[in-house]
């Protein structure tokens, strides 16, 4: 197939290119560089250089004729997204629907979104499962779940089928090492643990120690990033087969407290890596875990290097790459 990735020069968008390039389809990647990351893109790949806001740009690469297309070409940093939600409107709204409708207008058939967990808010009750309120604590979690209505809509009217994967907290890093570009200034848990254990940073700033968990410090689902990967072939290919839209939760299912994910990168790469506690952030819920049976009866989707020490040592491996020093 021809699959046409937005945003696909991204950390997840390069392993999602990663992996439909390895079962031999035909992959474009579309991105405006902003955040993406020119060394991750894979030899063979199509490769466009456009902003979705760029409606002239859309049309001319639609006209190449896919099969599929995968939007991951969204701002991220739900904290941003507060105090700037005008660039998080036009980039990750308006171009969206740039997007949606240049697609229905190319007669692109299956889509599929990054969506995120950021949809839900507060969790009401847990494990979160896809009937639970969507009631978002952040204008990025908003955008998402804009964009997923948009496509509900479009699926209705142009017949527009679709998969709204919606993401807990993607870690990790291609575990065959075919992935080594680093995020720029990475606002996750895990990327920043690494940048104290290089000494990129001072410390690791540890964000309330008096929650209602085991340990007092947030809970959260880590997903490796190939496991990600892997679902968005999987949702390509229940398009094209079904012909019939999903939304489904991916996650691996288990909390991992911030002093695990500490500890254990502290173990793996035999780094002090220094913390100090410091205030609550205001909207960070005390824990939010998934439960992603749909992916797994719809999908066939179940996560195979979500454990705790296979997201930490494929992160590190990439950090230690680029400062061998530690």
């Amino acid at each position: 197939m021809k699959i046409l990735l937005f945003g696909g020069a991204g950390y997840i968008g390069t392993h999602v290119a990663l992996a439909f390039q390895e079962r031999g389809d035909t992959v474009g990647i579309y991105d405006n560089f902003s955040s993406g990351l020119r060394e991750n893109l894979l030899e063979g790949s199509i490769v466009y250089e456009g902003d979705i806001l760029d409606r002239t740009r859309l049309q001319e690469v639609l006209a190449q004729k896919w099969d599929a297309v995968v939007h991951l070409a969204a701002f991220k940093a739900a904290g941003e997204s507060m105090t700037r939600p005008e660039k998080y409107a036009q980039n990750n709204i308006t171009g969206s629907l740039n997007l949606i409708t240049e697609c229905v207008a190319a007669g692109v058939k299956n889509f599929v979104l990054s969506s995120s967990a950021a949809v839900y808010g507060e969790p009401v009750y847990l494990p979160i499962d896809e009937q639970h309120p969507t009631n978002p604590e952040n204008y990025y979690g908003y955008t998402k779940l804009a964009i997923e209505r948009h496509l509900q809509w479009f699926d209705t009217l142009k017949g527009l089928k679709f998969a709204a994967l919606r993401y807990f907290n993607a870690a990790g890093y291609d575990p065959e090492g075919k992935m080594t570009g680093l995020e720029h200034s990475p606002a996750n848990l895990i990327p920043v643990v690494m940048e104290a254990a290089v000494g990129k940073r001072e410390a690791l700033k540890i964000f309330g120690d008096d929650y209602d968990t085991e340990d007092g410090t947030g809970v959260r689902d880590y997903v490796h990033v190939t496991d990600l990967a892997d679902a968005h072939v999987r949702a390509v290919d229940y398009l094209v087969k079904n012909q019939k839209s999903l939304t489904v939760n991916l996650g691996s299912e288990s909390g991992l407290s911030v002093l695990e994910i500490l500890e254990a990168s502290r173990k793996i790469s035999g780094q002090k890596i220094p913390a100090e506690f410091t205030g609550r952030r205001p909207g960070d819920p005390a824990k939010l875990v998934a439960t992603s049976k749909m992916a797994n009866s719809l999908l066939g989707w179940y996560p195979k290097y979500s454990s705790l020490d296979s997201i930490i040592a494929s992160t590190w491996n990439v950090y230690h790459r680029h400062f061998p020093g530690h």
